[in-house]
């Protein structure tokens, strides 16, 4: 069985988290594991580096997925998948970096689009539902509302692979070979957008308690910026002034002595990450305060 190198690389560009494909969106940056790599994560590194003249920044292991097996093709041939999720800057505008909210766009719970397509999918869930048994039945509709939200149950916006998954099984996207009617988002080859949610899902995740956000931003930023891209990241606003109490009890910034151009009003102050506290790994543990409005 060989092994597959596989990068979600992201990065967020004009407020948008985007994600590096090839194939015209359908893939994720893929390569063979090499007998070189002094390990795992250095192979990702390289081999990311090299294909895509990329520095990356944060990079950790997601998981190894076992390649979806392919009609004709024997179990020994299959390949095991090991993802990473590395965090970078994105390029100027490229038809590579595409919108993760293309794939899954019932995630961007910012956009009432987004919450009436949730919506729609409740209802053909449940419909879905109630062609199971009744021992089933009863599961898979607390899953339902579980997942998506419903009989008070709020959107945890961490599970974006449950979401996924859930909808595979259902039928309900076109990577699902029970699809016959698939909801909307660009589809992907493979396991690529199961492995795409898995990435989505930990930088959630980890913008909770360690702030890899910086890995996004410019060298100095406005306190809206940093807002703002770590909603557009969780798909959720935020309650302003408790953010920035927050980020300010975090001691992670400073101000410097400029400010943002402005066409009107009174000009923004421009702030920077202590670099020195990135340098000496305090960030590690400092946590970011996610509050979101509801």
């Amino acid at each position: 069985m060989s092994s597959q190198l596989i990068a979600v690389l992201v990065a967020v560009q004009n407020d948008t988290p985007k994600v590096l494909t090839l194939g015209a969106g359908r893939s994720l940056p893929a390569g063979p594991l090499e007998s070189r790599h002094r390990s795992l994560q250095n192979g990702m590194r390289l081999w990311v580096e090299q294909q895509t003249g990329r520095r990356l920044g944060h990079i950790e292991q997601l998981y190894t997925f076992a390649d979806t097996q392919v009609l004709g093709v024997p179990e020994p041939e299959r390949s095991l998948l090991i993802s990473y999720l590395a965090l970078t800057h994105a390029d100027p505008p490229s038809e590579n970096w595409r919108s993760w909210y293309e794939y899954f766009p019932w995630e961007d719970q910012m956009r009432a689009q987004a919450q009436r397509l949730v919506a729609d999918i409740t209802l053909r869930l449940k419909s879905w539902v109630g062609t199971l048994a009744a021992e089933e039945h009863e599961r898979q509709l607390r899953r339902v509302v579980r997942l998506f939200g419903g009989d008070g149950e709020v959107w945890d916006d961490q599970l974006v692979l449950q979401r996924y998954e859930l909808l595979w099984e259902a039928g309900m996207v076109t990577e699902s070979p029970l699809c016959e009617e698939p909801v909307v988002g660009m589809s992907m080859d493979g396991d690529h957008r199961r492995i795409l949610a898995t990435g989505i899902a930990r930088l959630r995740a980890k913008i909770r308690y360690r702030p890899v956000f910086y890995e996004f931003m410019d060298e100095t930023f406005t306190l809206s910026a940093l807002q703002r891209t770590v909603e557009v990241v969780a798909g959720q606003a935020m309650h302003t002034q408790n953010f920035r109490r927050l980020i300010a009890q975090q001691n992670l910034i400073e101000e410097t002595s400029d400010y943002a151009p402005v066409s009107r009003g009174r000009p923004a102050k421009l702030f920077r990450f202590r670099r020195e506290m990135i340098e000496e790994g305090q960030i590690m543990g400092s946590k970011l305060p996610i509050v979101f409005s509801r």
